[in-house]
């Protein structure tokens, strides 16, 4: 009965707090000049500072009244250009954990040969903010500066301490921020839960909000390697022996399979939320082929019909593997000696990663075809809970921002850095309430983009929502 009590008490903290201040036309231009400085400064691998954005950032904190005391900038001497910051607004309430506000400020690489416009300034166009990072994720790492911003200016006083941290290497870097911190300085972290990117806001083809998701897990992101060596010889004299075509014809092999589907909380209650989504879009074939591989996972017409529909809901039900990179031969007047693939596996949580590779090894059917792991990998963290004292501010706020639009858990196929909180013992979830198209806003790819409505109205949700955890008990 206590335990009920508790729970009451905590669901109900979020009704009876009184009206947040309305935001303010210098304030949305704050933020604006904000995510702008943020996204055009490069942070990517090859040519960016994460640190120099961080520096930025600590930057507009301090001037806007942070004391030195409550901003923490971090970095190794090995890696000077891939540094972060850590963020303290203190609570009312010591007794209480914190709540962690994470986003990485590194991005992928982008060449201004291949984009429309120059990936590295922000643009504003057709309603859409263009640029590299206009979503993944500063986006959400620009809201987190401007919300602490904005309670400080408005001299809110959370009863839960508030923790920023923006840290790099998520996408491809050697030294990732938030792995760093989880091992080096877990007390600067240290929290009940933690908000991160791993969802969005679903439209469909025609713009229209489908579903408002939060991650409540993720696959594991791990490379694997296929290798062939071979004598080589000159280019005249070829023989059928060949690494390359070796290589090739293993790839082919691994394209062609199919992971087995597997199911879990999470995937269960997307699919199951989706189907009601589907039938009232008139997709009725569609949803009744969701509720019967719910009813029966084995029903492999309904899930072959759903897989194909979109590669984002096959993705959430199994295990996926594609080849991403290539390095073969040493001069093209020659046979090759060598050829290399690396192909990117996405692992369903609970599978293990050696069975991944045995698989692989299985399907390659070529012992002159070594697969291995190239990397060190630890066991993929549990999932996080997906309470109701989590869920139901969630819920509320969206109903009221768009009415209708219906809250799903997911299971992402990609992987962030709540891979390292969630294994610290931090539950993590992804909330990043900005709606996108089945195009995903391109991120990753060329012209990345987010539209400027949702961008804002992603800043003010966010700025609510976390004042609703920080003032319960």
């Amino acid at each position: 009965m206590k335990q009920f009590l508790a729970l009451a008490a905590a669901l109900a903290a979020f009704t009876v707090n009184a009206a947040p201040p309305q935001d303010t036309p210098a304030g949305e231009q704050r933020f604006r000049e904000l995510y702008k400085e943020l996204v055009e400064t490069n942070t990517t691998p090859s040519a960016g500072s994460c640190t120099l954005a961080a520096q930025r950032m600590a930057a507009r904190l301090k001037a806007a009244g942070f004391p030195d005391s409550d901003l923490h900038p971090f970095s190794t001497p090995e890696h000077p250009k891939d540094g972060g910051l850590v963020v303290i607004y203190p609570g009312r309430d010591p007794k209480l954990k914190a709540i962690l506000l994470l986003a990485h400020i590194d991005v992928v690489e982008a060449r201004r040969e291949d984009w429309t416009r120059d990936p590295f300034t922000l643009v504003e166009e057709n309603g859409s903010f263009y640029a590299r990072g206009a979503i993944d994720d500063k986006a959400e790492a620009a809201i987190w500066v401007d919300l602490l911003i904005r309670y400080r200016s408005e001299n809110y006083r959370p009863r839960r301490t508030l923790k920023m941290a923006l840290t790099c290497g998520e996408e491809v870097g050697v030294f990732n921020g938030a792995e760093w911190l989880t091992q080096n300085r877990r007390d600067l972290i240290d929290a009940a839960f933690a908000l991160n990117e791993g969802a969005q806001g679903e439209l469909d083809a025609s713009g229209v909000r489908i579903s408002h998701n939060v991650e409540a897990g993720q696959k594991l992101s791990l490379n694997y390697r296929l290798e062939v060596t071979n004598p080589g010889g000159h280019s005249s004299r070829p023989v059928k022996d060949n690494a390359i075509n070796r290589l090739a014809a293993a790839l082919g092999r691994v394209a062609a399979y199919d992971f087995p589907v597997q199911f879990n909380d999470a995937n269960r209650a997307y699919f199951a939320g989706m189907a009601k989504i589907q039938a009232a879009k008139g997709q009725a074939a569609v949803a009744e082929a969701m509720n019967a591989f719910l009813r029966d996972p084995g029903d492999a017409q309904a899930l072959a019909l759903v897989s194909s529909k979109d590669p984002s809901w096959n993705a959430t039900l199994r295990t996926t593997c594609v080849a991403t990179l290539l390095d073969a031969g040493h001069s093209s007047n020659a046979l090759p000696q060598r050829a290399r693939a690396n192909v990117n596996c996405r692992i369903f949580p609970g599978e293990s990663p050696e069975a991944v590779r045995a698989k692989l090894a299985e399907l390659v059917a070529d012992p002159q075809v070594k697969v291995t792991i190239p990397e060190a990998v630890g066991p993929a963290p549990p999932p996080p809970p997906l309470t109701r004292a989590i869920l139901a501010p969630i819920e509320k706020l969206t109903a009221e921002f768009w009415p209708g639009v219906p809250v799903l858990p997911i299971l992402q196929p990609w992987a962030t850095d709540g891979v390292y909180t969630n294994a610290a013992g931090i539950p993590t979830y992804g909330v990043v309430p900005v709606f996108v198209g089945p195009d995903l806003g391109n991120v990753h790819g060329l012209n990345e983009y987010i539209g400027v409505k949702s961008l804002l109205e992603g800043r003010e949700f966010l700025y609510r929502l976390v004042r609703i955890y920080a003032d319960q008990k």
